[in-house]
């Protein structure tokens, strides 16, 4: 309680920098960073010199890099005397970049390491302190995970940069984001900054399987519009244009965006022997627009225990994946044409649902399916935070890896609440969690962790930094740090503190931050002499910072922008109570204020359903609901108590 009224409290501090071995804060964590003699800089022109195995997305992302940080490119094949060097390679290519990480006697121990997209970023300087800087890769997409932690070194500035080594990799093979939650889809423009966010924080993978989106679910069959309606496109349609950019932009951002279709019962009946086919005319129809890879959902439409449906289940899977493979992955097809394994949600995936025998019995059918298949589960429960343990289990069932698809911060079932904290404060304040769930130092049993985010895809930004932290490096994980960095990686540095004192009202549970100054109050008019200074200054401080967040509505960043619209309900909502708790304090009148529970401002759309039930709701924001707003209504009440919140509120 202590701890996160101390975060509440401070203002913000800039965050830690790493030891004198470390000079660099990287995120996500590094598995080695190693500080180097001397400093180095870039000067206004760099030399871009690329092995032929480097593909042009990683070069246009290195180009990028560079020319927003003011440091024009001029590509070459070969490394330039007398100027900075920026140089991309693949190990043991022989090509140039790997022939002068050779001359300069770069460590390359970390590519016998076990890990995924492992690289080496080494910078060095010249004589006259001239950046050299390699940046050396497994594989292509292992270098273009080495230029995020490049753009994350130049935004300290391109010249008098400490010279450093990094040996870096992933615990993790796929690590990102499934949009399955129920609510209403991301909009296009959120979606594509996502992408950018995930680039630039080393998450490679992006499975679309909106519920409420009808070309998913109930019109699965059919193939995307090419025209929708504006409150169709309010409520998160596509149209096929739309796609075609969405996918363009996760190729550019190196995202392996994953287009999930879900058929449901029909999967598994014994009448639906066309299911195959019409599954495969809607890959075509989506390959059309860039897709490269798919899902198949079947979850959340009951859980088969027969041997005859086990059977057919398995049986379909295993053939649609050989279609998908005589269609786009022949022998001579280019990389770029091919469609990567089928990743593929079951009925059970929850695997305490049934009793033992039967989870057995579910997963054993699915055995013999192509290994190349990722299956996916949630773990012993639902919400279940990722664990070796349950990973076990179902490995053992399956006689292989599963995938993890993690409801986190996912809030479908929570639509009021936002989860803008550290991971364990939001594993507390989300009630189908574990509240006390940890993080293992050493997960081990998948190569797969994708995350299924709040219904507010921007505001999710918080909680999916130190998700692809964890991923990245499951053993250096600091939830407190982590999220500390997740607030700048999301509204910058100007607007970081802000968030930072703000984000524990726009919780629901936000009792820690308040309730001691609020009891203090109330005992101080139960003894007639009332005392609200300290409580009125806090309030009012609030609020002012409240206010600075409201900036962000005219920020040049599209993001910050994006990410103030994610939250304005509940923003707008915390100000109105701020200011009527204030009001309150001072005895004046709050008859005008807006209705707290009605208020159009505070009230934000979600879809319900799947299929055919699919609707249109509206709900309210519940910001600071456990102390502020009923601290307001014994404000309003004459300082009596009100009937207290609904259990089911309660963690």
């Amino acid at each position: 309680m202590k701890r996160i009224l101390l975060l509440f409290l401070s203002l913000c501090l800039a965050l830690p920098e790493a030891g004198a071995q470390a000079p660099y804060q990287i995120y996500p964590v590094p598995h080695s960073q190693e500080a180097q003699p001397g400093t180095a800089g870039f000067g206004s022109k760099v030399n871009l010199v690329m092995d032929k195995g480097v593909d042009n997305v990683t070069l246009n992302r290195a180009c990028q890099i560079m020319t927003e940080h003011g440091v024009e490119v001029s590509v070459s094949y070969r490394v330039a005397t007398g100027m900075p060097n920026l140089m991309l390679g693949i190990n043991g290519s022989l090509d140039p970049a790997d022939r002068q990480a050779t001359r300069q006697g770069v460590d390359r121990s970390v590519f016998s390491r076990t890990g995924y997209d492992r690289h080496v970023v080494s910078l060095t300087a010249d004589r006259k302190g001239r950046a050299q800087l390699i940046v050396l890769g497994e594989n292509t997409d292992a270098v273009f995970c080495g230029l995020a932690t490049v753009e994350q070194m130049l935004d300290r500035g391109t010249a008098g940069l400490p010279c450093v080594f990094f040996a870096d990799y992933a615990d993790t093979r796929s690590r990102g984001i499934i949009e399955g939650y129920y609510g209403v889809p991301y909009n296009a423009e959120v979606t594509k900054d996502l992408f950018r966010f995930m680039a630039r924080y080393k998450m490679n993978t992006y499975m679309y399987g909106a519920k409420s989106d009808p070309y998913h679910t109930r019109y699965w069959g059919d193939p995307y519009p090419t025209e929708i309606t504006p409150e169709q496109q309010r409520i998160g349609y596509l149209t096929q244009d739309m796609l075609r950019d969405i996918v363009d932009v996760a190729h550019a951002s190196k995202v392996n965006f994953i287009w999930a279709i879900h058929p449901g019962a029909a999967f598994t009946q014994q009448g639906s022997a066309d299911v195959i086919g019409r599954i495969m005319k809607k890959f075509e129809s989506m390959y059309s627009l860039g897709v490269r890879q798919f899902g198949v959902f079947v979850d959340d439409v009951g859980v088969p225990s027969d041997e005859p449906t086990l059977r057919l289940g398995a049986d379909r899977l295993t053939r649609l994946q050989q279609s998908v493979d005589r269609q786009w992955n022949r022998p001579g097809t280019a990389l770029a044409d091919r469609v990567k394994p089928i990743q593929y949600v079951p009925q059970l995936y929850a695997f305490s649902w049934v009793k033992t025998e039967a989870a057995r019995q579910f997963f054993a059918s699915l055995a013999d399916t192509p290994e190349k298949i990722d299956i996916y589960i949630t773990g012993r429960n639902v919400w279940s935070v990722p664990n070796s343990g349950d990973l076990a289990v179902v490995r053992e069932w399956m006689g292989r890896e599963p995938a993890w698809w993690w409801n986190y911060p996912c809030n479908d079932n929570d639509v009021t609440k936002l989860f803008p904290m550290d991971m364990y404060t939001n594993f507390r304040d989300e009630k189908h969690i574990q509240n006390d769930a940890r993080m293992e130092p050493i997960l081990t049993g998948t190569h797969t962790l994708i995350a299924n985010p709040m219904q507010q895809g921007e505001a999710s930004k918080i909680a999916l930094f130190s998700v692809a932290d964890y991923a990245w490096n499951h053993e250096a994980f600091d939830h407190e740090q982590s999220w500390l960095a997740s607030l700048e990686a999301v509204v910058g540095r100007q607007y970081a503190g802000a968030l930072r004192r703000v984000a524990p009202c726009l919780r629901y549970f936000d009792e820690e931050a308040l309730s001691e100054l609020v009891a203090d109050y109330k005992r101080s008019v139960e003894a007639g002499t009332p005392r609200p200074d300290a409580l009125r200054q806090e309030l009012s401080e609030v609020l002012r910072t409240c206010r600075l967040l409201d900036e962000l509505a005219k920020s040049p960043v599209e993001s910050h922008r994006l990410f103030l619209e994610d939250i304005r309900p509940w923003l707008t909502k915390l100000e109105t109570m701020l200011q009527m708790a204030l009001d309150l304090l001072a005895g004046n009148s709050v008859s005008d204020a807006p209705d707290l529970d009605n208020d159009e401002a505070f009230k934000f759309p979600i879809l319900t359903g799947l299929g055919e039930e699919i609707a249109l709701d509206v709900k309210t924001a519940e910001p600071a609901a456990q102390v502020l707003r009923p601290f307001i209504d014994w404000l309003r009440n004459g300082g009596k108590d009100q009937t207290p919140a609904p259990s089911a509120d309660i963690r």
